[in-house]
């Protein structure tokens, strides 16, 4: 499935200048038609797959409770 710009700015949620400007910097594929730019819907499955891998393994390592240092001494 092929999305318009405006289209892909709405699924990433980010300014449709900004899907050209990575469209201009290559780093985002996208076809040409004579009229504008289409881009592949699927070429964001792995990125955002990764994205969300990425904040699951955070939160994990926020809310793993922090363990007690056996270094410390009592003061009083």
């Amino acid at each position: 499935m092929y999305l318009t710009v405006k289209e892909t700015a709405d699924y990433l949620a980010i300014a449709p200048a900004s899907v050209e400007k990575l469209i201009q910097q290559r780093k985002i594929r996208a076809l040409f038609d004579g009229q504008e730019y289409l881009i592949y819907k699927e070429q964001f499955n792995t990125h955002l797959k990764q994205v969300e891998k990425y904040k699951q393994l955070i939160e994990e390592i926020l809310n793993e409770p922090i363990p007690e240092d056996v270094d410390i001494k009592d003061e009083d």
